[in-house]
């Protein structure tokens, strides 16, 4: 049971981020950017994404444990 509600949260944050960084592509695709700076601000946005779930994840452990 955990282990399903792990993997679902872990593609359930694949899926977000991967929609953050194709936003962030389209919005500077929009703005009239050429084609090597979408990506890089996709991979940025991605990356970023995934390190605020990672921070978050390990955080909550400690707040929980303050309570």
């Amino acid at each position: 049971m955990i282990l399903a509600l792990v993997l679902t949260a872990a593609a359930l944050v694949a899926v977000v981020s991967v929609l953050a960084a194709a936003a962030a592509a389209k919005l500077a695709r929009m703005d009239g950017a050429s084609r090597p700076r979408p990506a890089a601000l996709a991979a940025a946005t991605f990356a970023a994404v995934i390190t605020l779930v990672a921070t978050v994840t390990t955080t909550l452990p400690a707040l929980a444990a303050t309570r």
